[in-house]
């Protein structure tokens, strides 16, 4: 199969597209024919070696854990799956090697769920890794309920248009803060856009004099720092950004593959509660330039790769 891969660490010049043998399938992996696999930064971060104290690399390394595609075989013991089905997966297992910026991959059964009907397969790609973040923090760390008001910081990224619409399903008041330039976004996913940067707790007092009842730190630094001055008596908080958070009280919340999770989230995706945006997307050969404007920082919406 074609596949992108790095046979040591770097950044995007060690990124190679070249042939490598189609994946042997597990007992209870399934094979999927790749149609699309979304960037996020913690691909071009283990691909630095950021990870290596806890994802042993096995060169060379498929770079990606987000994908969305066709399966094309099932496992022995898969039953969850047929042959045709259209599927998204956060693709992640306890060590580099067999990632997602290829032809083919072959997922364990527990990363995967079916693909939202309504969204495209760049769209669907992505969702697993951003959303399951989202997900995991407002519903299992944060124990987001109907009438709080939330908190998101980087509200316009990746994972935080997701807690935004998470958030809103759940039946939250939802301040998000972000740029200027995006502050009509927000608001048409129906978050309460702040500034964020010097004076952000006045900001958010402003709107919530009483304080919020829990706050997701997307940032880290100053972000989460700020947040225990915001939150009520008894709020909570969690940060997705910086372990530190345990040190002020609050979560880290580090996303795991869980399939019940992401089937969750593709109900949500078909009953319209959530959508994803799509920024760019490059052909496979193009990995390394996706990975550079990720790495940038900037964008708004998804990087994704499609395979051809």
């Amino acid at each position: 199969m074609k596949a992108i891969s790095y046979r040591a660490y770097g950044g995007p010049e060690v990124l190679e597209l070249g042939e490598l043998p189609d994946p042997k399938v597990g007992p209870d992996s399934v094979l999927i024919k790749v149609k699309a696999a979304a960037v996020n930064p913690v691909d071009w971060k283990a691909q630095a070696g950021y990870l290596d104290s806890v994802l042993t690399p096995v060169f060379p390394v498929v770079p990606g854990w987000d994908v969305s595609g066709v399966v094309v075989q099932p496992g022995a013991d898969v039953s969850e799956f047929r042959a045709g089905d259209e599927v998204i997966g956060y693709v992640r297992e306890d060590f580099l090697s067999r990632g997602t910026f290829a032809e083919y991959v072959a997922a364990p059964v527990r990363t995967l769920a079916r693909k939202p009907a309504n969204l495209s397969f760049e769209q669907a790609a992505g969702l697993p890794l951003a959303g399951l973040t989202a997900y995991q923090a407002l519903v299992k760390a944060l124990e987001v309920r109907q009438g709080d008001t939330v908190l998101v910081h980087a509200a316009a990224g990746g994972v935080g248009t997701m807690a935004v619409q998470i958030a809103v399903h759940l039946g939250a008041r939802v301040i998000g803060t972000a740029s200027e330039r995006n502050h009509d976004y927000l608001r048409g996913l129906g978050a309460e856009p702040v500034v964020y940067g010097d004076g952000l707790a006045e900001r958010v007092r402003a709107l919530a004099p009483e304080g919020v009842d829990a706050a997701l730190d997307l940032a880290g630094g100053d972000a989460l720092t700020a947040s225990p001055a915001v939150l009520k008596d008894g709020g909570r908080l969690a940060s997705v950004a910086d372990p530190s958070a345990l040190g002020l009280g609050g979560r880290y919340v580090f996303v795991r593959p869980d399939a019940a999770d992401l089937t969750a989230l593709t109900e949500l995706a078909e009953r319209g509660a959530l959508t994803v945006e799509v920024a760019r997307t490059f052909p496979l050969e193009k990995t390394a330039e996706a990975q550079r404007l990720n790495a940038e920082g900037h964008t708004r919406g998804k990087i994704v790769v499609t395979v051809d």
